[in-house]
């Protein structure tokens, strides 16, 4: 499920990016050769094209149909075989479909990208940036006026919160609730992670046992929680109630029942479902003694652990208990609502380059199978678009950034034709180009064989 979501989702994303280089290429009458989803390398699932007035389709074919080929003005649509891409071809144009400038060697065409003007080459370039951005602003729009918004207030939690190690090792403690973070009051933890992570907060007040503490953070606090591989800054705090059990369930096989509460490990207490995830994780291979509740009378169970550590059990949703502050939008009142919380998102992820771009950020770098781990196990929609509408705000921004072989280096390049007057040569753009795709192309093997490592470690 994961995979047919994460494929529908890039799928979608590829389609209006590239629908929007084709909509300003149509606009100022530049030939559009190709227009593919996914890439097509050695042959194509589906070729078509229409031409004297109806569709002519080809499948799995490893070239386009000579007829083709007499209709130039028309444009090849095709599904490839190698997905989570596709691309656009315009004619005229130094891209990923033409590096060595091969199609440009003869003179200028009115309907090739390179006869127009700069401004027009601009919004062709730009056009697929901009359709991901608006889209994603659409998506959390739709998104508003169709479920609205659910918050948790941080004092609707009743047990406070758990933090990560890094947080704990500065001054946090489980069960603390943050009050404020350099003298701002905090409303939910999403404006906590916000203030901590990405605004470099140092103060944070918190509430602790009817009392107040302050936190001092340094100014590495970001980095160090990235580098330490913690995904989370804090979780809400409550008992591990028994809810479920998974298949073939270590708990389950040594007496325990649903609704019983897990308090404790060894002899150990643990106050919450986080504690003790933690602590059991420390007994892999290990026989364990889990003391429980039931009917308010106390017992316990021995259970020998496997190699994961676990014993298959899952906790009571504690957000059946916890009330939560939903707000509903009308139609004129979802709109500006999704603009502001679409580019409150871009904004966002654009202060977590200052972690990506080092040491720490790199490390925890990840591609697709990161991404795919994203999105829910079962289908839900509102998950589906609110990662499709993220993913959109991604793909707008990562393509914008100044890198040949990107849409931000075209652009770059244009800009500095229309500032100073002077146009990049093709032989400039063709090297440009090449060594933009070798980066990209290290970048992306990078970020897989990431992934790959995590998958083998058992920590994807």
């Amino acid at each position: 499920m994961k995979l047919l979501a994460l494929m529908l989702s890039l799928s979608f994303l590829v389609l209006i990016h590239e629908g929007g280089h084709f909509f300003f290429a149509r606009l100022f009458k530049t030939r559009v050769e190709k227009f593919y989803l996914f890439f097509n390398p050695w042959f194509s699932i589906l070729r078509a094209k229409r031409y004297e007035g109806k569709w002519h389709l080809s499948f799995f074919s490893s070239k386009s149909p000579e007829e083709f080929e007499k209709y130039p003005d028309n444009t090849e649509y095709g599904i490839g075989w190698l997905p989570f891409g596709g691309y656009c071809s315009i004619a005229g144009m130094i891209d990923e479909n033409n590096t060595d400038g091969s199609k440009l060697a003869s003179e200028e065409q009115p309907w090739e990208y390179r006869s127009k003007k700069a401004w027009q080459r601009l919004l062709i370039i730009s056009g697929g940036v901009l359709v991901n951005f608006i889209g994603a602003l659409i998506i959390y729009s739709a998104i508003m006026f169709t479920w609205g918004t659910d918050t948790l207030p941080l004092r609707n939690v009743p047990y406070g919160y758990d933090y990560n190690m890094t947080a704990q090792k500065y001054g946090f403690k489980n069960g603390d609730y943050v009050l404020s973070i350099d003298g701002k009051n905090m409303y939910e933890m999403r404006d906590v992670v916000n203030a901590v992570l990405l605004d470099g907060g140092k103060e944070v007040k918190v509430l602790r046992n009817n009392d107040t503490a302050v936190i001092k953070l340094p100014d590495s606090f970001a980095k160090e929680m990235v580098g330490a591989g913690e995904k989370q800054f804090a979780i809400p705090r409550f008992p591990f109630v028994i809810g479920d059990f998974t298949d073939n369930s270590l708990g389950k096989k040594s007496g325990l029942q649903i609704g019983d509460s897990l308090v404790a490990i060894n002899g150990q207490p643990t106050e919450s479902f986080s504690e003790f995830k933690a602590k059991l994780s420390r007994y892999i291979n290990t026989q364990v003694v889990v003391s429980f509740f039931r009917n308010n009378i106390e017992d316990s169970v021995t259970i020998q652990l496997g190699q994961d550590g676990m014993i298959g059990v899952a906790p009571k949703n504690f957000l059946a208990n916890v009330e939560t502050v939903h707000t509903s939008y009308g139609l004129f009142e979802s709109i500006p609502k999704g603009i502001s919380y679409g580019v409150e998102t871009l904004v966002s992820y654009v202060k977590q380059f200052k972690i990506v771009f080092s040491k720490e950020g790199a490390s925890q770098l990840g591609g697709f199978g990161t991404i795919g781990s994203l999105f829910p196990e079962t289908w839900d929609w509102l998950r589906f678009w609110s990662m499709t509408a993220f993913l959109s705000i991604i793909l707008a921004f990562m393509n914008i950034l100044p890198i040949p072989a990107l849409d931000g280096g075209h652009i770059v390049f244009t800009l500095w034709e229309i500032i100073t007057g002077k146009k990049p040569s093709e032989k400039f753009l063709e090297k440009a180009q090449m060594i933009g795709m070798i980066l990209l192309f290290a970048l992306l093997i990078y970020a897989n064989g990431n992934d790959i490592f995590r998958w083998l470690t058992g920590k994807l």
